[in-house]
């Protein structure tokens, strides 16, 4: 993954205007493309989901000057095509841990169109959700907890949540890696249940 571009507050300011004029709008617009980047990165058995949706939205960020003007559509379509191209390298440095996700579920080829593109994330996102309401919901609220916060307030998040649940962060880690893995499962029986357009 690259990491040597470092955001900057003007880029960053670019990116918000792009997303929308109002300044909260736009706060919130960027807030459900990260959280659904990360459920997206969760369902297709990514380990760093997180990271993922952050690497995706870096690149974005730091190529707002030349996407911004000339962009027609939802700016949140490009997001999702540029996490595509993370995914892939993503698989291609894990090749083999990714192996049990059948490539039609779990890509989303860049040439597709924006409205297919769309309705494809749409579909998994709904599968998600769906299944994140079969499960017990104390499980539920774990999953949904671990995958909260960002960097070092992630790592101290988790801690208080293992503290909560009276159990080691290696215990709650496990746990959550097994829901994942349920989660992941139900996602993609779900989507071999949904007409093919």
């Amino acid at each position: 993954m690259k990491k040597e571009w470092v955001i900057n507050q003007d880029a960053f300011d670019t990116m918000l205007d792009w997303l929308d004029a109002d300044r909260e709008s736009a706060g919130c617009k960027y807030e459900a493309i990260r959280l659904r980047l990360i459920k997206i990165f969760t369902c297709r058995g990514c380990q760093d989901a997180e990271e993922l949706a952050d690497e995706a939205i870096n690149r974005v960020i730091a190529r707002i000057v030349e996407i911004a003007d000339g962009y027609q559509g939802d700016p949140a379509l490009y997001f999702y095509g540029v996490s595509q191209k993370v995914f892939l390298e993503y698989s291609r440095k894990n090749h083999g841990q990714l192996a049990h996700v059948p490539i039609d579920s779990a890509t989303i080829h860049l040439t597709t169109p924006a409205a297919v593109l769309a309705e494809d994330i749409e579909t998994e996102y709904h599968c998600l959700e769906l299944c994140l309401e079969r499960l017990p919901p104390e499980s539920r609220m774990m999953v949904v907890r671990y995958y909260q916060q960002e960097r070092q307030a992630k790592i101290d998040h988790r801690k208080k949540l293992a503290g909560e649940l009276g159990i080691a962060v290696n215990a709650l880690r496990l746990r959550a890696h097994r829901i994942r893995l349920t989660l992941q499962q139900c996602v993609l029986d779900c989507l071999e249940q949904q007409p093919v357009n």
